[in-house]
């Protein structure tokens, strides 16, 4: 790991005005991804702005019935906060669902939206990435590419996003709301937050340099049967080979986001009007552009059926 200078900055205006002034400079809360790819020199930051200490830890109810996370709250406590559990159960399932309890007990609700992707010749320096070095090339589009994205890839890129609760998130059409150096606050949609490659594979969200999240607002709660389903190949402490949030109304109508398949929460707003016909309905419309690898073309089958089961699970 290399050198860094470290502050910890009073306000978020502060903070972000830090991450401007100097070149080089990331932001650091848990650090459960950080400093593993510090580790690993993928991230060689010049200089760490510690958030921790900005008072952006706090779960409050919103005047429009919904809830206001603040961007430091961890996994463990936004998965056991009561309105959660009760109001949108799929974001509990989900946080569960992720990682250790070690590191939900140290992983941030910012943090985990910005993970960088598990795919392994992004993780070996010795192999060229275009994610972690622009126009090196991606030899997974060849290469070893059964965890890998199927939908919303490019020739440059076939990484998918491992975050568990962004799933969720986005089925719950969260907001994340961010301070700029100059002080300006935004408003960014889910939908809109995480970017699909392209040609530019190593800028993987809308935050412009310096923009630091300071909390995720969440409307107010959608109703319904809330289930999540995560594929993977031992029984915890692994990414998904699919992952499956979904919302079930009485009717039959609902909401449905998938990970494990895409460079970032897949959902498909018009293929959920599919879902009173069944999982494969709703998968056709999902997939419609789907190009898999012949490693992880078994995700398209077991992405259906993950679906038919919280289908036949919602009715019960």
């Amino acid at each position: 790991m290399r050198g860094f200078s470290y502050e910890r900055p009073a306000t978020p205006a502060e903070a972000a005005q830090a991450a401007m002034a100097t070149e080089g400079a990331k932001f650091i809360a848990g650090g459960t991804n950080l400093v593993d790819l510090m580790k690993l020199q993928i991230e060689a930051p010049s200089h760490l702005i510690d958030v921790t200490g900005l008072g952006l830890d706090t779960i409050e109810d919103t005047p429009e019935g919904g809830l206001r996370i603040g961007a430091m709250v961890r996994n463990t406590d936004l998965a056991a906060h009561p309105r959660v559990r009760r109001d949108y159960a799929l974001l509990t399932r989900a946080l569960v669902a992720g990682a250790s309890g070690q590191l939900r007990n140290k992983a941030t609700t910012a943090g985990n939206l910005l993970q960088r992707t598990r795919c392994p010749y992004f993780y070996d320096t010795d192999q060229p990435c275009n994610k972690r070095v622009p126009g090196s090339g991606c030899p997974a589009v060849a290469g070893f590419s059964r965890q890998l994205g199927i939908v919303g890839t490019s020739d440059a890129c076939i990484a998918t996003h491992p975050s568990d609760m962004a799933i969720a998130m986005r089925a719950l059409d969260a907001v994340v709301e961010t301070v700029t150096a100059t002080g300006e606050t935004r408003a960014i949609p889910i939908a809109d937050f995480h970017r699909l490659p392209g040609d530019t594979p190593e800028n993987e969200t809308d935050l412009a340099e310096g923009e630091l999240i300071t909390a995720v607002v969440l409307p107010a709660p959608p109703g319904g049967v809330h289930l999540y389903h995560k594929a993977r190949d031992r029984a915890s402490y692994a990414f998904a080979l699919v992952s499956v949030g979904v919302i079930v109304q009485p009717d039959g109508s609902g909401r449905v986001a998938m990970g494990g398949v895409a460079p970032k929460p897949w959902r498909v707003e018009a293929a959920e009007a599919a879902l009173p016909e069944g999982a494969r309905a709703v998968t056709e419309a999902m997939f419609a552009d789907a190009r898999p690898t012949a490693q992880n073309a078994f995700k398209l089958p077991l992405a259906e059926r993950a679906l038919a089961l919280l289908l036949q699970k919602a009715r019960t």
